[in-house]
């Protein structure tokens, strides 16, 4: 199967996942085999709603969209120009999926297959509704994936390499179990924004997506802000007020009534606008429904701070103020390229 028979089958998936937006789930005449497989997927999707309260209609939706995307032939083009993947000798690899959000481990999925190699997964058990079916998609395309495609919910055996996502903790044992074996082993990551003070309406409104999109709890998402000295929160505040629905979720209010009261009775200062708590802390993940903050009094100084601990960030949040950093907004809408711990899994892939 060359590589560009393998691209065309990811951009039939795209198609077929286009159908799924939160504007409206609709079914479109041109999707191949979509008879067999648009209302399976449409009862997983209310599986994993039901299954992960966590897994909101709204952010499941909003992951199709982004990966129907992705899987345009332009980005795929893009992604994988850079390697040779036309004569693989197809190795087993491995897959340890976390949980955290919808899909979360899609891109180790069709960066196994684009690079032709076969794929061993295991799912966490957060998330265990969706890919499968999308297996069978890809299956339906071409029968030779049911070689390449196997999950397992026991102990992974029989494996050349292995990618695992997990934290800080289990990555340890990750490290230890698979010490013989070519692996990428990730571990907690955080995203972090700069505030100068200078921001408008926009830049905050749209923080408010980098903030809350999965209720924060992916390693894109925003959970502290670096703020200047006398930094006034109420226009912050003011512009994350749309947010406030999150306390019709009974998951997030409950983690919000719990956080707060532990701070209230720790006697930590804290801010507070009734759906979100900010706490001036130094570490860089926060709680659900709490937003860690730290001051800095020159922008210099601070950029040795991230610098210093980029190995703990995934993405910054900022206006002009380092290379690489992620405008206002736009921490959810990750392309192919944008690799987890930035680690290039493609090139691992492609010198195993």
């Amino acid at each position: 199967m060359s590589i560009e028979l393998r691209k065309s089958h990811f951009i039939e998936l795209g198609k077929f996942l286009n159908q799924f937006r939160r504007d409206g789930i609709e079914k479109h005449k041109d999707v191949t085999n979509n008879e067999d497989f648009f209302y399976d997927f449409k009862e997983q999707i209310e599986r994993a709603i039901h299954h992960n309260g966590w897994f909101t209609p709204d952010n499941i939706l909003f992951a199709l969209e982004g990966w129907s995307e992705s899987l345009k032939g332009s980005n795929l083009d893009q992604w994988v120009k850079p390697y040779d993947f036309n004569n693989v000798d197809p190795k087993r690899v491995g897959i340890i999926m976390a949980g955290n959000i919808p899909l979360v481990g899609f891109h180790d999925f069709i960066s196994v297959l684009i690079s032709g190699h076969k794929i061993l997964i295991k799912q966490s058990s957060n998330d265990m509704k969706l890919l499968p079916i999308l297996a069978k998609y890809l299956i339906s395309l071409d029968p030779d994936y049911k070689e390449k495609i196997e999950f397992t919910e026991g102990r992974m055996s029989n494996f050349d390499a292995v990618i695992a996502t997990g934290s800080n903790n289990t990555s340890r044992y990750f490290e230890y179990y698979f010490a013989n074996k070519k692996s990428i082993i990730r571990k907690n990551r955080n995203s972090v924004a700069i505030l100068t003070g200078n921001e408008t309406t926009e830049d905050l409104t749209a923080l408010g997506h980098d903030i809350f999109r999965y209720f924060g709890l992916g390693c894109r998402s925003v959970s502290k802000l670096y703020v200047p000295e006398q930094y006034d929160f109420d226009a912050f505040y003011k512009a994350l007020a749309p947010w406030a629905t999150l306390m019709n979720h009974a998951k997030y209010a409950n983690n919000y009534d719990y956080n707060k009261a532990v701070y209230l009775m720790s006697e930590f200062k804290m801010l507070d606008n009734g759906f979100l708590v900010l706490k001036g802390d130094q570490s860089f993940g926060s709680p659900i429904a709490t937003i860690f903050f730290e001051k800095y009094s020159d922008l210099e100084s601070l950029k040795a701070t991230i610098q210093d601990n980029k190995e703990n960030l995934q993405c910054v949040v900022a206006n002009d103020f380092i290379e690489n950093e992620i405008p206002f907004g736009k921490t959810q809408y990750p392309q192919l390229w944008d690799y987890a711990d930035n680690i290039d899994t493609l090139e691992f892939l492609q010198n195993i």
